[in-house]
């Protein structure tokens, strides 16, 4: 299961799955592409290795890699609970 976390104003979506057992996290990251349809790459916590890279240029992997590292606790913590709108507080 994917749960949405948080749309750029770039219309940029980055979602994330499960805690898996071995408790990383798969972060997506899509962007639309008049060209190409979408843009789109995978970061996995919380090792923050990358994957699956198809459109984006290093520049935008490190612009994401830096929003992701912001919000890293967040996203570790909702995974836990079923995402954003399951986690209790907030």
């Amino acid at each position: 299961m994917m749960y949405p976390f948080l749309q750029l104003d770039d219309g940029t979506e980055i979602v994330h799955s499960d805690m898996q057992p071995d408790g990383s996290v798969k972060v997506y990251v899509e962007k639309p592409d008049p060209e190409d349809c979408f843009h789109h790459a995978s970061c996995f916590l919380p090792a923050y290795r990358w994957d699956e890279i198809n459109g984006f240029t290093d520049e935008e992997i490190a612009h994401y890699q830096t929003i992701i590292e912001s919000v890293s606790h967040l996203i570790l913590e909702f995974s836990k609970q079923g995402g954003f709108e399951n986690a209790s507080g907030f």
